[in-house]
């Protein structure tokens, strides 16, 4: 049975506040805490090493699947291996997401590779997000890294968040898209403190007619760093947009690295970042409505990041 605090866990990463309908894989503290498998998909566990592989079947509609992940022990480190298997023809959305609760001296770290294989003409939408809590003194580490592989006219919309309380992530994603495939990523972070969050992006567009979209909005406060790169690989005639909007704050440190690698005359791949504080005017405006300083911030940072 879960805690209360692996339940407070579950609410801020997978808005979970029962149990799901549809599909799902709870992991507690390195173990499977529940589980529920559907007509159309199922859950298997690797006898290799730590992980599941998810098996969705062909024309699977409006369906969902919850593997969220909650660490409340102090000193727990893990790597675990998703693999999921969408079949053609598919809609589904998959929510994943690790929370840590650590209130000891001991590090805490979950390191989740999750690999996507998505079925022809098929649509998935990803939410993963990333919250970390607890008064201790022991680091909450999140290093996840996605591998996303794309056939023909296949649609992926990935969500990635770290909402706060992450002391250090290194997130990586590959991707690589066939004829007529299609990606979109919005990523999401917060950071505070002496917190380092590095984010890497690696698209291939292998496919004529595939495309990229990759937006990343960023908050940097007080002594904490961030970096991002976005690399787009153009192989043939496609369309790839990388953009990186960051919001720097106090003492912080933000670094913005694009990479656009056109092999081919009708590739057109576009890069954008911009990196800057809150501006004045934007502050004088809520203050002359009544809030103060802080809660001006606050609002213009909630609305920047969703």
């Amino acid at each position: 049975m879960l805690d209360s605090i692996q339940k407070h866990l579950l609410e801020e990463v997978a808005d979970l506040h029962s149990v799901p309908e549809g599909a799902y894989n709870i992991r507690s503290n390195g173990q499977l805490e529940s589980r529920n498998t559907t007509a159309n998909i199922d859950i298997i566990t690797k006898t290799d090493k730590s992980g599941i592989d998810i098996k969705i079947k062909d024309n699977t509609k409006n369906e969902s699947v919850h593997i969220p992940v909650v660490l409340s022990k102090s000193g727990l480190k893990e790597t675990v291996y998703n693999d999921f298997y969408i079949g053609e023809n598919c809609d589904v959305t998959i929510v994943a997401g690790c929370g840590i609760s650590n209130c000891g001296v001991q590090d805490a770290e979950h390191d989740g590779v999750h690999r996507f294989f998505v079925g022809k003409n098929s649509k998935i939408r990803y939410i993963e997000k990333h919250y970390g809590e607890g008064d201790g003194t022991g680091n909450r580490i999140l290093n996840p890294r996605t591998e996303v592989y794309q056939e023909e006219g296949s649609y992926v919309d990935m969500e990635m968040i770290q909402i706060k309380g992450v002391d250090s992530t290194n997130r990586t994603t590959i991707a690589k898209l066939k004829k007529d495939a299609k990606m979109v990523v919005h990523e999401g972070i917060m950071t505070h403190g002496g917190q380092k969050a590095e984010s890497s992006y690696e698209v291939e567009l292998n496919g004529e007619g595939s495309s990229a979209d990759v937006v990343s909005r960023s908050v940097a406060r007080d002594d904490s760093t961030q970096i991002f790169s976005a690399s787009l690989i153009g192989n043939t005639k496609c369309n790839g947009h990388a953009e990186c909007d960051a919001i720097i704050m106090d003492k912080a440190h933000v670094v913005a690295i694009p990479r656009l690698d056109a092999n081919d005359v009708d590739a057109a791949l576009i890069h954008e970042a911009a990196i800057g504080k809150i501006a004045g005017e934007q502050l004088i405006k809520l203050m002359t409505l009544g809030l103060t300083e802080s809660e001006a911030e606050e609002q213009i940072i909630n609305g920047f990041l969703h």
